[in-house]
């Protein structure tokens, strides 16, 4: 009881409600990394996106030509393609706080410690769509065997993913990255939400209205600027991803 007790107020403290009775909730984008002697998708930056209690800290995930799932952003690590290149060629790989890059199973491992955070895990698109639908089997399996399918939520800019996703697994939450579907295409397609760059919002004022009437879930990502982090709230949006989570948090507190 005392620990449901303290996970709620953990819950309640990463969440905002605005004056006009929406919440927006905050995702660390590749974690809480702008802080001393951090980086980005490392184990530290998802340590300090728990400890100041943010709803979700977000991650990248690509897989490697021997089916090893590795957390790293672009697709390439020191000018070798992670998804031809073995583990055993980039295990080595030091970030810029010091640590190793990290496998998708040291991160979990590590993401399950705060049940309170809800890890969204962002599968990269790959160059061929059976290494695709590998990844998402990969990444489920392990899920899975951790137990984390309640705190784990997926987003992806390939359709491809989209689909395999809810064809693993119909009851996993997935929501799509690209801005070149409307809110009702989506919800057509069966996914789950739609996380679009605040440039495709801005282009598209009525989208998150017509997502949120819609039951779909609605982010925007990567939104640094106060005065775009409160046009976005002002619109009712469900979860901001940020590099900047103090600055949103801060916002949030004002409004």
């Amino acid at each position: 009881m005392i620990k449901q007790i303290i996970v709620g107020f953990v819950l309640l403290a990463s969440t905002f409600t605005t004056v006009n009775g929406q919440t927006t909730q905050i995702i660390a984008h590749r974690g809480f990394w702008k802080t001393e002697n951090n980086a980005q998708n490392s184990i530290m930056a998802l340590q300090k996106a728990a400890k100041e209690n943010f709803f979700g800290s977000e991650l990248d995930i690509h897989i490697t030509k021997d089916d090893v799932l590795v957390v790293y952003h672009d697709h390439d690590v020191n000018g070798i393609l992670i998804e031809t290149a073995n583990y055993s060629a980039i295990k080595n790989t030091i970030l810029k706080n010091g640590e190793t890059l990290p496998t998708l199973k040291e991160y979990l491992i590590e993401g399950k410690k705060y049940p309170h955070l809800k890890l969204i895990l962002e599968v990269k698109s790959h160059q061929d769509l059976n290494r695709e639908n590998k990844a998402v089997s990969e990444i489920m399996k392990l899920v899975n065997e951790l137990k984390l399918e309640q705190q784990v939520e997926y987003i992806s800019f390939s359709q491809n993913i989209c689909n395999e996703v809810k064809k693993q697994n119909p009851e996993a939450l997935v929501s799509y990255l690209n801005g070149d579907l409307s809110p009702k295409e989506v919800k057509e397609k069966g996914w789950d939400g739609i996380d679009y760059n605040y440039k495709i919002f801005q282009k598209n004022p009525t989208w998150i209205k017509e997502a949120n009437d819609l039951g779909l879930i609605t982010n925007t990502w990567t939104v640094n600027q106060e005065e775009i982090m409160e046009e976005m709230i002002n619109q009712k949006i469900q979860y901001i991803s940020t590099d900047e989570p103090l600055v949103l948090k801060s916002k949030l507190n004002k409004m």
